[in-house]
């Protein structure tokens, strides 16, 4: 994973004693909270409704063990024992001490961590692949572009004020696990003549109150040609994009009201006349971040692996736990290891000081000291031995992070609505609860199959609805929670958007929906069919008859 030079520390730390004295001067009463508020959110600190909250950037979803034992002992010090891993490789703490925030920014700066730029009108956190580097079908470590963007992106002058905030994605594999299509800008890494790597550009991608799937705008962009090309989209995105109304600043917007074709051209003609004086990518800067994602030294290791399908045979909660947590690696013998942060009942993508303390000592003992934050807020282990499965999952099992629920109905999505987030208009925690415990029977679940169920609690979309299978989204309606459904939403390489399938139901009712939403797609499915091919399949008519009644 990447290490930070001398430059990239120095940021950090100015950046902590800079905050420092704003926090200081905030509440001493020199800084009103007007003042104040774009100076915190450019460091990661929201007002929400009972406290501050302080969101983390992974870059990429990468940690070290260094460095989640770092957060697990911010949690326990300064928070109330636990953080929230988010959909977009991040973790927030949601109950700090506005004081005590700059304290935790040095804990972070630390160990090579920091909250720029994870709010406000700016570049987010660049996300990646989960499985960047480990997983078999990969064309390039997507990791190393994410890099490259990370250091081209973070605190660059032309684009620190923004129209809106602005969320880029990358993916190098024949599968999408980064949602990529749901960003502002989404690559994914392609082959060219002579194996040339490059890149497939999509823009204009996004949720919340009006969501788009990101549209094509070059099939192959040569691979030296990503930051001039990506600055190119800034600069008519920066020009062009609406400042006069908060709704209608995303790019997304800028792309739908112009046109595809006509925002590709405005892209190529200031691509073309800006080519001489914006950066070419170096090979050997290229060649420099590799280095940094270079394959650890793993063993070589018999396989098959002896005993290993003889535990399976065996132990029937362990071969459920293998076939739903477990992914195949490219190196042979070796396995990647999803943690379920959905046990029946929690909150999801929550994690205790405790379990992450625990998670850094198994990732020492059996992942080569790496942990990887899912877009699902789910963790992993990306480098553990086959040989070594049934130990890590009775220590996973005493930790209850042994659940094997990846994928299926249960590994719900889930922002933390109503009992944190100002801007929500219900909750959606109880509701991510109540539908596990009501779909808990594993049985069931292996019926359905690969289930994806996402709950928002307002439109904002943080808990990424419009892309759920079934999506479930909070609405006030005169002072009461209701629901709407949303079906058909898929957030892989055929990206979808739910459609809407009827009036919303009661916080008393959502539950019995959702279950009867699964009761037909097992009536309608032919064969094996996941839900997601069901659905395009009949439209929403059966399902509309199923919760509505025939009229």
């Amino acid at each position: 994973m990447y290490r930070y030079d001398d430059f990239d520390q120095r940021i950090i730390d100015e950046r902590v004693s800079q905050f420092r004295d704003q926090v200081r001067r905030r509440l001493n009463g020199e800084l009103s909270e007007e003042e104040f508020k774009p100076l915190r959110l450019m460091n990661g600190v929201y007002l929400q409704l009972h406290s501050y909250m302080l969101r983390i950037a992974i870059p990429y979803g990468v940690l070290s063990s260094r460095q989640l034992r770092t957060l697990a002992h911010i949690a326990r010090r300064y928070d109330k024992g636990y953080g929230h891993f988010t959909t977009r490789q991040n973790i927030q703490f949601h109950w700090p001490k506005l004081a005590e925030v700059p304290d935790i920014l040095a804990e972070l700066a630390g160990v090579q961590m920091h909250a720029i730029q994870t709010s406000g009108n700016s570049f987010r956190n660049v996300t990646a692949d989960h499985y960047a580097g480990v997983v078999a079908n990969e064309i390039e470590d997507p990791r190393i572009y994410a890099e490259v963007i990370r250091q081209w992106s973070t605190l660059h002058p032309e684009f620190s004020f923004l129209p809106r905030k602005f969320k880029i994605a990358i993916s190098g594999a024949t599968r999408d696990r980064a949602a990529v299509k749901t960003h502002d800008i989404g690559l994914f890494i392609r082959k060219g003549d002579g194996d040339r790597i490059g890149f497939e550009v999509v823009v204009g991608g996004g949720q919340g109150r009006t969501p788009f799937i990101a549209k094509t705008i070059r099939k192959f962009l040569p691979e030296q040609d990503l930051l001039s090309y990506l600055e190119a989209i800034m600069r008519v995105y920066n020009e062009f994009g609406r400042r006069d109304n908060l709704f209608k600043a995303r790019i997304k917007i800028l792309v739908h009201e112009l046109g595809i074709e006509k925002f590709t051209a405005m892209v190529e003609e200031e691509w073309a006349d800006s080519r001489d004086y914006t950066a070419t990518l170096p090979p050997d800067e290229i060649a420099r971040i590799r280095t940094h994602f270079a394959p650890p030294a793993y063993e070589s290791v018999a396989t098959p692996v002896v005993g290993l399908e003889a535990k399976r045979f065996e132990d029937r909660d362990f071969a459920r736990w293998v076939r739903h947590n477990i992914a195949a690696h490219r190196q042979p013998g070796y396995a990647i290891v999803n943690l379920s942060l959905k046990r029946i009942g929690e909150t999801p993508g929550d994690a205790t000081a405790e379990q992450m303390d625990a998670i850094a000592l198994l990732a020492d003992r059996y992942s080569l000291g790496e942990v990887r934050v899912t877009h699902e807020q789910n963790l992993v282990l990306p480098h553990v031995k086959q040989a070594d499965l049934s130990a890590l999952w009775q220590a996973l099992a005493r930790l209850d992070l042994a659940t094997p629920n990846i994928g299926l109905a249960t590994d719900i999505v889930a922002c933390p609505g109503l009992d944190y987030c100002s801007l929500a208009n219900a909750r959606s925690i109880p509701i991510a609860q109540r539908i596990a415990q009501r779909l808990a029977d594993l049985d069931r679940q292996e019926l359905t199959r690969e289930l994806r169920i996402n709950i928002s609690g307002c439109i904002n979309a943080c808990g990424h609805h419009h892309v759920g299978h079934i999506g479930i989204l909070g609405v006030d309606k005169q002072g009461e929670e209701f629901y709407q459904l949303t079906l058909g939403g898929h957030a892989e390489e055929d990206a979808s958007l739910g459609s809407i399938v009827g009036p919303a139901f009661s916080s008393d009712d959502i539950v019995g929906a959702v279950e009867g939403v699964i009761d037909t797609y097992l009536a309608e499915r032919r064969g094996d069919e996941r839900f997601i091919d069901t659905c395009r399949r009949v439209g929403l008519q059966p399902f509309k008859e199923r919760l509505y009644g025939a009229h």
